[in-house]
């Protein structure tokens, strides 16, 4: 048993979503609910991070 109650489960829909590629997209939603930038330049970061400049536009 590795102690995981469940609480931290990812909703697809609300989360992420899936592209026709199949790869797995963090939404706005699920960025704040994180509480921080993770500065790899995500396509829905909340936070304004611009990962060609290394800065925050907001």
């Amino acid at each position: 048993m590795n102690g995981n109650t469940g609480e931290n489960k990812l909703i697809e829909g609300e989360d992420y979503y899936l592209t026709p590629e199949g790869y797995k997209v963090f939404t706005e939603k699920y960025h704040l609910k994180r509480g921080y930038c993770c500065r790899s330049g995500c396509r829905h970061c909340p936070y304004g991070y611009d990962k060609k400049t290394n800065k925050f536009k907001k």
